[in-house]
């Protein structure tokens, strides 16, 4: 890509890192390409082309990614089972997740799990379930930054 063809895209930086931050924030949620290009404020078509041209790769090819790059953290630090993990990384099919797993992992999930069974004691699933994960973010457990007004010092 010329210079010239790259500034406009570089332009949009802001705004894809607004998109792409959602996508990290909510890669279990159904999240489709007329949701992200609203989040960077450009037609979805534009989106694609300028998200591809700064990172390297598609919006669908980034959520999965990141969506695998969870699931391996919780096979490998939780009593989940595949199908608990599937479900929580915001897949709704078994096989297309364990194919995509796969893909770029090289490994089934389950192989992934097995060989990171022996160690440190896993986090129980009941726990993960009960507290949520630890990178989503909760709106109702924000600490004011301003001190209480009606204590005194």
């Amino acid at each position: 890509m010329s210079e010239a063809a790259r500034r406009p895209v570089l332009a949009l930086l802001p705004h894809l890192r607004k998109a792409r931050d959602l996508v990290d924030r909510r890669y279990a949620d159904p999240l489709d390409l007329d949701e992200l290009a609203r989040a960077a404020g450009v037609s979805k078509y534009h989106f694609l082309r300028a998200f591809a041209a700064v990172y390297g790769r598609t919006p669908a090819v980034y959520l999965a990614e990141r969506r695998i790059e969870r699931a391996q953290d919780l096979l490998r630090s939780t009593n989940l089972t595949v199908t608990e993990v599937c479900m929580l990384v915001g897949y709704s099919s078994l096989g297309s997740f364990s194919a995509k797993f796969r893909q770029l992992v090289g490994v089934t999930p389950s192989e992934y799990q097995t060989k990171f069974a022996d160690g440190a004691p896993h986090i129980p699933g009941c726990y993960v379930f009960m507290h949520g994960l630890s990178d989503r973010v909760r709106h109702d457990t924000a600490i004011s930054e301003k001190p209480d007004a009606t204590r005194r010092p």
